[in-house]
């Protein structure tokens, strides 16, 4: 025990009386220093216990969507590191849990995600918790190196065949998304969680509250758009308790949440024999044809909503075929 004027009651116990003077040595100086920090706090926090805590009081602030992503990530830091203190995780060990997720197959992406959340939750511990760590571990290692960007663009003969299959579908609602992220460009969480109120179909537009950035936005909509919109809100079914323009069954708590359609989703494209396309491809065709009409690039980035043109840039994918055209309008 160490008691000295000006500083908190210091304790811990040791299984021999040499390594407790030693301690006791060494902390005494560095009160002297004032340079002490008080470990015991990250000794006894187990990362796992400090994630459940990060969840808790961090990420549900965070929006909804963002907070289960979240605590996805934490599930993999909580299996590889969840019984170690936060005192004992070292670059060394950071980097080994690197190495293995990459080496199970897991993306660049997914690894960077991974290692983000574990950094931020270091940043929090020793600003706010202030649980006595020197330094944040993630910060001294080489982080993955981002993914590329996907270039997969929807041809016309899949358009048609995917259309067709999901108009063959029980619910009408998924052909209506579809279209929707197609002539749009908004993301699927924009557009599941889209009100009537927010469309309006004489300026032909949709206000954008919820956004992935944080922004609200104002979403021109085409003839196609437009059309696809009025079909949805005139839905003969709609029920009467919600004012969600796709909709899906009350859950226990009798409240309707926003219409679940990636199962259905899956199933149309195995359907329909297309591979390797993913929902948010969609959203990729859609800017990248707007780039192809001749639209500038902030103009491209106020209907889509990307904030850096770098960003715009990596999800813009162009066919050279498409550009040839107009090529030839430019030179002669």
């Amino acid at each position: 025990m160490i008691r000295k004027r000006g500083w908190p009651t210091t304790i811990k116990t040791f299984r021999t009386k040499r390594d407790a003077q030693d301690w006791a040595r060494r902390t005494e100086d560095e009160m002297v220093r004032g340079v002490y920090i008080d470990r015991a706090g990250s000794d006894r926090l187990l990362l796992k216990h400090a994630l459940d805590r990060y969840l808790r009081e961090v990420s549900s602030t965070k929006r909804t969507t963002t907070a289960y992503a979240e605590g996805h990530k934490a599930k993999a830091l909580k299996e590889s590191l969840g019984a170690y203190s936060l005192a004992a995780i070292t670059p060394d060990l950071v980097a080994k849990y690197r190495d293995q997720r990459l080496e199970k197959g897991k993306s660049n992406n997914t690894v960077r995600l991974e290692l983000s959340l574990l950094s931020h939750l270091f940043t929090i511990a020793i600003k706010e918790w202030r649980v006595g760590l020197f330094y944040n571990p993630v910060a001294n290692i080489r982080k993955p190196t981002p993914g590329k960007g996907r270039d997969r663009r929807l041809s016309v003969d899949e358009e048609k065949s995917l259309f067709k299959a999901c108009d063959q579908h029980s619910n009408p609602m998924l052909g209506w998304i579809a279209r929707i992220a197609l002539y749009t460009g908004m993301r699927a969480g924009e557009i599941k969680s889209l009100t009537r109120s927010q469309v309006d179909l004489d300026k032909r537009t949709v206000h954008l509250t919820e956004t992935k950035n944080g922004s609200s936005r104002t979403v021109p909509l085409t003839r196609q758009a437009t059309e696809v919109f009025r079909a949805a809100l005139s839905n003969p079914v709609r029920p009467l308790d919600t004012d969600l323009i796709f909709w899906g069954e009350p859950g226990r708590d009798g409240i309707r949440r926003p219409y679940e359609f990636r199962p259905a989703w899956h199933r149309t494209l195995k359907k329909a024999g297309i591979e390797g396309l993913r929902f948010h491809d969609l959203r990729h065709e859609a800017v990248s044809r707007l780039v192809e009409a001749g639209l500038g690039d902030q103009e491209v980035s106020a209907i889509s909503g990307h904030k850096s043109m770098q960003m715009l840039k990596r999800y813009t994918h162009l066919r050279a075929e498409d550009l040839v055209e107009r090529l030839d309008r430019v030179m002669d």
